[in-house]
């Protein structure tokens, strides 16, 4: 499917985008194609074909950018800019994401596999109101003052306070299941609170990191402020998470990949945040309506086609509601119909690479082998893209690898319990703990289980809502830090005390 086949589909600023060269590099303020002069292509997952090239950067990339991003907050304009002119700018590039929000909806369609509608919906919605949200913090970013004594000098009088100063030249890394709006998740505390950003997008998704950084032009953020350098992570992530010049770090994605991201920051003291995998639990108590919590099971491990990090891949149903819970779920599972997702009948699209598909299909021939009844789906869908069938898994234990690791795909494993004490203890038999829900009228019993659930976020009858005021990350193996919220703030500042003896 070339462009000449979707045109009547997309709007002319996306056919305009997609048709262009080798998409290049954001470093200080121009578009740069890679010293290598290597290239990326940028595969459309739904129908195994080339519909843009990247640039793909290496080291020397990387340290032109970081060099950018480091003058323009030591000498450059931003780091000196008054907080309400860096509110101006933000809100002036959320608007500008908002004018342009199909467009970007249809592109993240075409390089993630993802529908449009809820690209547009959700990815792009979000991003809008985060970029407004933490807008909001540039002019209220506060220290506090302190009436000391000190017992040494106890004849003494002092002021002291503190500042709350930018950390410096941020290196942010995101994945390629919601390619926009994680970028934005880094990007918008990072630049309300002073920072300035060299921004990786994952290899496989680059093309709405590359469309945001000509907003960000356009909006007229200084150069050097922004940087975007594509490139696979031994070439380009490696580099740029270990390089001296980088302050903080940023990162989204596996757990193993964030492990060595950590020991890279810790050899240079940098600063870092990790958002990592997750194996959410949604808990299904006995009170509740099995059509309902069987709808929301389904939107917890379909949306995204399983590709979130916090997706509810664990489901705990009570023993006299199971069968008819899963069943109802599987119901769901069947209904769904597979296709690209610009096609508004299709209700879930491809998984975004090849890679992944296979990776999810063998999680799937490991549960079958180790005793794993399939109640529907099973493996691949079709000859032709990356897409996999809906796939529920019973007779499951919480030994089995498609119970403890996490698969990132349209995969649920569905086991029964008898009481809160039980479905407790096996909702945290896991490294994980990103999110979970409970599903249930019985506010004593939600309440009961909400402080026994080790989880960065609980949803009670629903599932991976999301709101910018609300922080975002997790306990255990799922990371270390929060996206989202005045929480996340504290991560792109350093806290400066201050003694004036009077």
């Amino acid at each position: 499917m070339n462009i000449s086949d979707i045109k009547h589909l997309i709007t002319d600023r996306t056919a305009k985008f997609l048709a262009r060269g080798t998409h290049p590099l954001l470093i200080d303020g121009q578009w740069v194609q890679a010293e290598s002069g290597q290239t990326i292509d940028v595969i459309n997952p739904a129908n195994e074909e080339v519909i843009a090239k990247v640039a793909s950067a290496g080291k020397a990339d990387v340290d032109k950018a970081v060099a950018a991003a480091r003058r323009a907050f030591d000498q450059g304009p931003w780091s000196k800019m008054r907080g309400a002119e860096r509110e101006r700018l933000l809100m002036k590039l959320a608007d500008l994401l908002e004018a342009n929000a199909q467009s970007f909806a249809e592109v993240e369609s075409l390089d993630n596999g993802k529908s449009a509608g809820m690209a547009q919906a959700v990815d792009v919605a979000v991003a809008v109101d985060t970029i407004r949200y933490m807008a909001g913090w540039a002019t209220k970013i506060e220290g506090a003052t302190s009436d000391i004594s000190v017992p040494f000098a106890p004849q003494a009088e002092f002021v002291t306070f503190t500042r709350r100063e930018a950390v410096g030249v941020v290196a942010a890394v995101v994945p390629w299941n919601f390619p926009l709006l994680l970028a934005v998740w880094k990007l918008a505390p990072a630049l309300a609170t002073g920072c300035t950003v060299v921004l990786k997008p994952a290899e496989q998704t680059p093309l709405t990191a590359i469309m945001l950084g000509e907003l960000i032009a356009e909006a007229g953020f200084p150069p050097g402020v922004v940087n975007i350098i594509v490139g696979d992570g031994p070439s380009a992530g490696a580099p740029l998470v270990s390089h001296p010049g980088v302050d903080k770090v940023s990162f989204t994605g596996s757990t193993e990949v964030g492990k060595l991201i950590g020991k890279a920051a810790v050899e240079n003291m940098t600063r870092f945040t990790l958002e990592l995998g997750g194996k959410s639990p949604v808990i299904v108590l006995d009170d509740c309506d099995p059509a309902t919590a069987a709808a929301g099971a389904a939107q917890a491990i379909f949306f995204n086609h399983g590709q979130v990090c916090c997706a509810g891949s664990r489901l705990y149903v009570q023993k006299k509601m199971f069968d008819r819970v899963v069943a109802d779920v599987a119901d769901i599972a069947k209904s769904m119909a597979l296709g690209h997702g610009l096609d508004p009948a299709s209700r879930m699209g491809p998984l975004v690479s090849r890679e992944q598909m296979d990776r999810v299909c063998n999680y799937i021939n490991i549960g079958m082998s180790q005793g794993a009844n399939v109640v529907t789906g099973g493996g691949r869908a079709g000859e032709k893209g990356y897409y996999v069938q809906p796939t529920i898994l019973t007779n499951v234990n919480a030994d089995m690898r498609v119970v403890q690791e996490e698969i990132f795909g349209p995969v649920l494993t569905a086991m029964p319990y008898d009481d809160i004490e039980e479905v407790a203890a096996l909702a945290n038999n896991t490294h994980f703990g990103l999110g979970a829900s409970i599903w249930s009228n019985n506010l004593s019993k939600v309440h009961r289980l909400i402080p026994k659930i080790k989880a960065g976020t609980v949803w009670v009858n629903c599932h991976s809502m999301l709101n910018p005021a609300m922080p975002f990350g997790g306990y255990k193996q799922s990371g270390i830090g929060r996206d989202l919220g005045k929480a996340s703030l504290d991560s792109y500042l350093e806290t400066k005390s201050v003694y004036i003896a009077v």
